[in-house]
């Protein structure tokens, strides 16, 4: 039987995925000119016109890939991988790249924006290195090590802040909030199909234009001006190689690093899920076209990496095929070249939809636990604990900026209430330390000290190139610190207990206690 390209099930898919990417826009509209100070016109003309290029064409090409597995199979339920801009990269570019590049130089929002496009630029490069060394990754890097620096952005960036704004917005917000966690949790399946997340989003925009007619405070309009017209993909190879030899180009490979890292076992992990529901999709062509649109998106404007989406089973379970990838692509694509996310903003309260983050995040923090052996959480929650520093520390220097100040002028009043020092050193490289200290835990765990001593090693290493750890406090706030012994203390403690570990493993050889534990079996896993 031929599979057909459309199906009713389609429809479905199509608005919980369009609803998904909507988001990612409305939020890139909304925080870049407030974080990054990036002018909204360039985000209408530059950003997201060089989103769609990338969207649509990974859109495509995994409707595609899809309409080619039924063909060669025989099959008509086969449903194409869901798609679009990485949601975690987005925090993480914006919160972490952009935003202190912007701090870093007297509000200079055209490099802020050419720092963003270049790590989205390198994050692309990683990821199609990744597609021919993704096995290895995950050979020798254990589970926990990932998902917990995932586990971290996701309580941290992308839940925490979006719960304070929720419930700034109570009228507005709390109500489809809770709608969209109880509609997606408990996989209840409403009237004629309606997708839940539409639903809910739809009656908190009813809620907020209800009250607004009602000349209640509760809801304003979004100021993001609506530049309604045609704002076609234009290539920009100056400003993304602008950053080529200066600083702000790579002071952040710390965070793009990770990103990039957790972008490639992440999409893996994807393709697993999406072979356990009976669709196996091949793993370098999948991974390349991942990373070749991110590269895509730079060169065209973009700051933000595009990856394959968790929740395949999901759309499958949906009736959703391959039409609902192309109708998702063409439709952000109308939406990002027709300066349509500002007239979106105008009507839609992002506050109504900020629960969907809010379940992202929950959902990537319930299964960094969930889909690792019991006996690893303990090394799950240990790797979340640098991401709370480097959120502590996004808060501490807004609070600061608020009051008129800055983190150089009032680091040394804060004493000992709040060991300020110490976040700024776990805050530096907090994805590498994450995954470090993950790792560490679970072979420890496992007795085995040989592998635990390597990353301790690798640890060291870092701290004594600046990768983790080390940092420059100036007048624009913190910076990374590169060079030779720039944190010779940590650098110095980890390479203490790198050579305690190889001791235990050497004492481990003729001890019975401390001999490696045997395999758990799957069943073991939460």
């Amino acid at each position: 039987m031929k599979a057909r390209w459309f199906v009713r099930g389609d429809v479905d898919g199509f608005f919980g995925l369009f609803v998904d990417n909507l988001l990612q826009l409305m939020l890139i509209a909304t925080l870049c000119p407030i974080i990054c100070g990036i002018p909204s016109d360039v985000v209408t003309h530059r950003i997201l016109p060089g989103a769609a290029v990338s969207i649509l064409f990974g859109n495509l090409f995994y409707a595609w890939q899809a309409r080619r597995l039924a063909e060669r199979t025989g099959r008509n339920d086969v449903t194409a991988l869901p798609y679009g801009i990485n949601t975690v990269s987005l925090y993480a570019f914006i919160f972490l790249v952009m935003g202190p590049v912007y701090q870093a130089t007297n509000h200079n929002a055209t490099v802020a924006w050419q720092a963003g496009i270049f790590a989205c630029f390198l994050s692309g490069v990683l990821e199609i290195a990744g597609a021919f060394a993704g096995d290895a990754l995950r050979r020798y890097t254990p589970r926990a090590a990932l998902l917990s620096a995932l586990a971290g952005i996701a309580i941290t960036f992308i839940s925490m802040g979006f719960v304070f704004q929720i419930f700034a917005s109570p009228v507005v917000a709390i109500v489809p909030m809770m709608l969209i966690l109880v509609f997606y949790a408990s996989r209840v399946r409403l009237p004629f199909g309606a997708p839940g997340g539409l639903v809910a989003v739809t009656l908190g925009v009813a809620i907020a234009w209800g009250s607004r007619a009602l000349h209640l405070p509760f809801f304003l309009p979004s100021e993001v001006p609506v530049e309604l017209g045609f704002h076609p993909p234009v290539p920009v190879p100056g400003d993304l190689f602008a950053l080529l030899m200066s600083p702000h180009g790579w002071s952040y490979l710390s965070i793009v690093v990770p990103m990039a890292l957790v972008n490639v076992v992440g999409s893996l992990q994807n393709l697993e899920s999406a072979d356990a529901a009976g669709d196996r999709y091949e793993t370098r062509s999948s991974l390349l076209v991942n990373g070749v649109s991110s590269v895509v998106a730079a060169m065209f404007g973009s700051a933000f990496p595009t990856t394959i989406y968790i929740g395949h089973p999901g759309w499958k379970a949906m009736g959703a095929r391959t039409g609902y990838s192309v109708l998702n692509g063409a439709a952000i694509t109308l939406i990002c070249l027709t300066g349509g996310v500002g007239l979106v903003l105008k009507f839609v309260p992002i506050e109504a939809t900020l629960g969907i983050l809010l379940w992202i995040g929950l959902i990537i923090t319930a299964q960094a636990f969930q889909q690792v052996p019991r006996h690893h959480a303990l090394a799950v929650a240990l790797g979340i604990i640098p991401s709370l520093a480097a959120w502590a520390l996004l808060l501490i220097g807004h609070s600061l900026r608020a009051a008129g100040g800055s983190l150089s002028e009032a680091a040394a009043n804060f004493h000992d209430t709040l060991y300020i020092q110490g976040v700024f050193s776990l805050s530096q490289g907090f994805l590498f330390t994450s995954m470090i200290f993950s790792a560490i835990m679970v072979f420890a765990i496992e007795r085995q000290f040989l592998k635990a001593a390597g990353w301790t090693f690798a640890a060291a290493l870092l701290s004594t190139v600046g990768v983790i750890h080390a940092y420059t406090l100036t007048p624009h706030g913190l910076e990374n610190k590169f060079g030779l012994m720039v944190a010779p203390q940590f650098a110095a403690a980890y390479a203490v207990l790198g050579c305690i570990l190889l001791a235990l493993h050497a004492f481990a050889k003729g001890s019975d206690e401390l001999k490696p534990q045997p395999a758990r079996h799957d069943d073991d896993r939460g």
